[in-house]
Protein backbone atom coordinates (compact mmCIF):
# COMPACT_ATOMS: atom_id res chain seq x y z
CA UNK A 1 0.00 0.00 0.00
CA UNK A 2 1.85 3.38 -0.90
CA UNK A 3 0.83 6.15 0.84
CA UNK A 4 -0.44 9.70 -0.85
CA UNK A 5 1.69 12.02 -2.23
CA UNK A 6 -0.63 15.11 -1.17
CA UNK A 7 -3.14 15.43 1.53
CA UNK A 8 -5.55 16.56 -0.56
CA UNK A 9 -5.76 14.12 -3.13
CA UNK A 10 -9.88 13.65 -4.24
CA UNK A 11 -10.99 15.11 -0.92
CA UNK A 12 -13.95 17.73 -1.67
CA UNK A 13 -16.01 17.79 1.74
CA UNK A 14 -14.23 18.95 5.18
CA UNK A 15 -10.57 18.93 4.12
CA UNK A 16 -9.25 20.44 7.27
CA UNK A 17 -10.54 16.45 8.75
CA UNK A 18 -8.92 15.06 5.88
CA UNK A 19 -5.53 16.42 6.11
CA UNK A 20 -6.01 16.11 9.72
CA UNK A 21 -6.40 12.77 9.44
CA UNK A 22 -3.75 11.77 6.92
CA UNK A 23 -1.33 13.47 8.92
CA UNK A 24 -2.51 11.76 12.15
CA UNK A 25 -1.48 8.40 9.61
CA UNK A 26 1.68 9.70 9.15
CA UNK A 27 2.71 10.59 12.42
CA UNK A 28 1.65 6.81 13.33
CA UNK A 29 3.82 5.55 10.44
CA UNK A 30 7.36 7.33 11.67
CA UNK A 31 6.58 6.39 15.12
CA UNK A 32 6.42 2.63 13.82
CA UNK A 33 9.37 2.96 11.83
CA UNK A 34 10.89 4.23 14.91
CA UNK A 35 9.83 1.44 16.97
CA UNK A 36 10.37 -1.15 14.62
CA UNK A 37 14.50 0.02 14.50
CA UNK A 38 13.91 -0.22 18.52
CA UNK A 39 12.15 -3.60 18.31
CA UNK A 40 15.30 -4.47 15.91
CA UNK A 41 17.99 -3.04 17.95
CA UNK A 42 16.35 -4.74 21.12
CA UNK A 43 16.41 -8.46 19.59
CA UNK A 44 20.29 -8.09 18.47
CA UNK A 45 20.85 -9.00 22.06
CA UNK A 46 19.59 -12.97 21.09
CA UNK A 47 22.51 -12.91 18.15
CA UNK A 48 25.18 -12.03 20.80
CA UNK A 49 26.40 -15.80 21.00
CA UNK A 50 26.62 -16.26 17.10
CA UNK A 51 28.36 -12.79 15.98
CA UNK A 52 30.96 -10.58 17.96
CA UNK A 53 30.53 -7.11 18.74
CA UNK A 54 32.62 -6.08 16.53
CA UNK A 55 29.95 -7.41 13.46
CA UNK A 56 26.80 -6.86 15.95
CA UNK A 57 27.53 -3.35 16.94
CA UNK A 58 28.23 -1.95 13.93
CA UNK A 59 24.88 -3.23 12.72
CA UNK A 60 22.97 -1.90 15.77
CA UNK A 61 24.62 1.33 14.64
CA UNK A 62 22.95 1.27 11.02
CA UNK A 63 19.87 -0.11 12.11
CA UNK A 64 19.53 2.88 14.23
CA UNK A 65 20.63 5.14 11.18
CA UNK A 66 18.51 3.62 9.06
CA UNK A 67 15.52 3.42 11.16
CA UNK A 68 16.02 7.48 12.40
CA UNK A 69 16.55 8.48 8.52
CA UNK A 70 13.24 6.96 7.19
CA UNK A 71 11.67 8.84 10.19
CA UNK A 72 12.97 11.90 8.80
CA UNK A 73 12.39 11.15 5.36
CA UNK A 74 8.56 11.18 6.35
CA UNK A 75 8.83 14.15 8.62
CA UNK A 76 9.58 16.13 5.85
CA UNK A 77 6.93 14.71 3.45
CA UNK A 78 4.19 15.64 6.32
CA UNK A 79 6.00 19.01 6.56
CA UNK A 80 5.90 19.50 2.20
CA UNK A 81 2.41 18.07 1.86
CA UNK A 82 0.96 19.91 4.58
CA UNK A 83 2.26 23.28 2.82
CA UNK A 84 1.03 22.22 -0.56
CA UNK A 85 -2.67 21.59 1.24
CA UNK A 86 -2.42 24.94 3.38
CA UNK A 87 -2.21 27.03 0.12
CA UNK A 88 -5.18 25.36 -1.20
CA UNK A 89 -7.41 26.18 1.50
CA UNK A 90 -9.41 29.39 2.85
CA UNK A 91 -8.55 31.59 5.73
CA UNK A 92 -10.73 29.85 8.19
CA UNK A 93 -8.95 26.43 7.59
CA UNK A 94 -5.53 27.31 7.72
CA UNK A 95 -6.01 28.95 10.75
CA UNK A 96 -7.19 26.02 12.33
CA UNK A 97 -3.86 23.81 10.90
CA UNK A 98 -1.74 26.54 11.96
CA UNK A 99 -0.76 24.62 15.43
CA UNK A 100 0.43 21.58 12.98
CA UNK A 101 2.06 23.99 10.34
CA UNK A 102 3.63 25.69 13.42
CA UNK A 103 5.12 22.47 14.58
CA UNK A 104 7.18 22.08 11.83
CA UNK A 105 8.37 25.57 11.91
CA UNK A 106 9.77 25.61 15.60
CA UNK A 107 10.92 22.00 15.40
CA UNK A 108 12.47 22.09 12.04
CA UNK A 109 14.32 18.87 11.06
CA UNK A 110 17.76 19.29 9.30
CA UNK A 111 18.54 17.21 6.52
CA UNK A 112 20.17 13.94 7.93
CA UNK A 113 23.60 15.02 6.37
CA UNK A 114 23.77 17.50 9.08
CA UNK A 115 22.57 15.42 11.65
CA UNK A 116 25.67 12.96 11.03
CA UNK A 117 27.72 15.95 11.40
CA UNK A 118 30.18 15.19 14.12
CA UNK A 119 31.52 18.88 14.25
CA UNK A 120 28.26 20.29 13.78
CA UNK A 121 26.55 18.25 16.85
CA UNK A 122 29.20 18.56 19.34
CA UNK A 123 27.49 18.11 22.49
CA UNK A 124 25.87 14.44 20.80
CA UNK A 125 29.37 13.70 19.81
CA UNK A 126 31.30 14.59 23.24
CA UNK A 127 28.15 12.00 24.78
CA UNK A 128 29.06 9.49 22.71
CA UNK A 129 33.06 10.01 23.22
CA UNK A 130 32.39 9.86 27.00
CA UNK A 131 29.99 6.57 26.52
CA UNK A 132 31.98 5.00 24.16
CA UNK A 133 35.14 5.73 26.96
CA UNK A 134 32.67 3.94 29.72
CA UNK A 135 31.24 0.93 27.99
CA UNK A 136 33.38 0.07 24.78
CA UNK A 137 34.86 2.42 22.41
CA UNK A 138 32.33 0.13 19.86
CA UNK A 139 29.59 1.88 21.58
CA UNK A 140 30.12 5.19 20.19
CA UNK A 141 28.32 5.12 16.47
CA UNK A 142 25.44 3.36 19.19
CA UNK A 143 25.02 6.78 21.10
CA UNK A 144 25.15 9.06 18.28
CA UNK A 145 22.59 7.45 15.87
CA UNK A 146 20.45 6.90 19.02
CA UNK A 147 20.86 10.70 19.81
CA UNK A 148 19.49 11.15 16.65
CA UNK A 149 16.89 8.81 16.48
CA UNK A 150 15.54 10.41 20.23
CA UNK A 151 15.37 13.77 18.88
CA UNK A 152 12.78 11.63 15.80
CA UNK A 153 11.24 10.65 18.54
CA UNK A 154 10.44 13.52 20.41
CA UNK A 155 9.47 15.83 17.54
CA UNK A 156 7.27 13.38 16.53
CA UNK A 157 5.49 13.56 20.40
CA UNK A 158 5.02 17.04 19.85
CA UNK A 159 3.42 16.73 16.45
CA UNK A 160 1.56 13.80 17.44
CA UNK A 161 0.28 16.39 20.37
CA UNK A 162 -0.63 19.16 17.82
CA UNK A 163 -2.41 16.79 15.75
CA UNK A 164 -4.62 15.72 18.63
CA UNK A 165 -5.17 19.20 19.30
CA UNK A 166 -6.23 20.27 16.07
CA UNK A 167 -9.01 16.81 15.84
CA UNK A 168 -10.42 17.73 19.29
CA UNK A 169 -10.95 21.66 17.72
CA UNK A 170 -12.50 20.13 14.76
CA UNK A 171 -14.37 17.03 16.36
CA UNK A 172 -18.46 17.44 16.59
CA UNK A 173 -19.62 17.91 20.59
CA UNK A 174 -20.40 14.43 22.14
CA UNK A 175 -23.82 13.87 22.35
CA UNK A 176 -24.76 13.51 25.92
CA UNK A 177 -25.53 9.54 26.40
CA UNK A 178 -28.84 9.86 28.76
CA UNK A 179 -30.27 13.05 27.68
CA UNK A 180 -29.20 12.77 23.66
CA UNK A 181 -28.55 16.17 23.42
CA UNK A 182 -24.82 17.33 21.84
Amino acid sequence: MSKPKRYLEGQDTEPVAAIVKAIDKDVERGEDILMFGLCLVILSSTFAPLAPPTVLLPLVALTFAVSSGFARKNYHDMERKLQEAMVQLERRDQALLRPIATVFSEHPMPPLIDSYNLLGNLKRTWKSVLGGILINPLWMPIFYVMGIQIVEERNLGILNKAVCGVEQKIAPPAMDIEEGQP
